[in-house]
């Protein structure tokens, strides 16, 4: 892979995204504008690439984002949104089957009416991702073990099509998943101190 040879948008993408994640992991608010833009350069690049579930997720991002942007400038960031309170295991549950199910049914559409690539696999990473973003939004720290999946199965699809910088920034947002999940984990033992 020669790094000159990738073209400014998908540069420009990953940076945006990078420093959005970041923020993510960080609990701060500017996540949520920072994700906006960076999703919106993702969203032009899935389309030249054919990857439309992942154009489809970049759209949901950016209304997703201005939603978060609102509740956590609100509320005054995740701890204050649901004090990263754990999701029930019947209510995750639940978002993980019907995850599956739209997966499944998702990928099908895209396989009988698009040229789409990889249609099933494109649409774990949409569904997945819109689980873990439902979650960040509400501040519950399940968002992080999500985001290693959506982060695992992101990478060889990206691979596939080339996009190798972008499956490096993906490697990355692996690891800092890991971060944010240790990070969040102690920010909610401190949450009953900032309420």
């Amino acid at each position: 892979m020669n790094l000159a040879d990738l073209s400014p948008l998908e540069w420009a993408a990953n940076l945006v995204t990078a420093l959005s994640v970041l923020l993510a992991a960080q609990a701060r608010v500017a996540t949520w504008p920072t994700g906006i833009i960076g999703s919106a350069l993702f969203g032009w690049l899935f389309w030249q690439n054919q990857l439309y579930a992942d154009l489809t997720l970049q759209l949901f991002f950016i209304a997703t984002s201005a939603s978060g942007w609102w509740q956590w400038q609100r509320a005054g960031g995740p701890a204050a949104t649901q004090q990263r309170q754990a999701l029930a295991g019947r209510s995750l549950l639940g978002m993980v089957l019907a995850g599956l199910v739209v997966a499944l049914a998702y990928g099908a559409l895209l396989q009988r009416f698009t040229q789409a690539y990889a249609p099933f696999w494109d649409s774990a990473v949409l569904v997945t991702s819109v689980i873990a973003q439902v979650l960040l939004m509400r501040g519950h720290h399940q968002t992080w073990p999500a985001w290693l999946v959506v982060n695992t199965l992101s990478v060889p699809l990206y691979l596939s099509r080339g996009l190798f910088l972008t499956a490096g920034l993906y490697t990355l947002f692996w690891l800092n998943a890991w971060y944010g999940w240790w990070r969040w984990h102690r920010l909610q033992h401190r949450a009953p101190a900032l309420a």
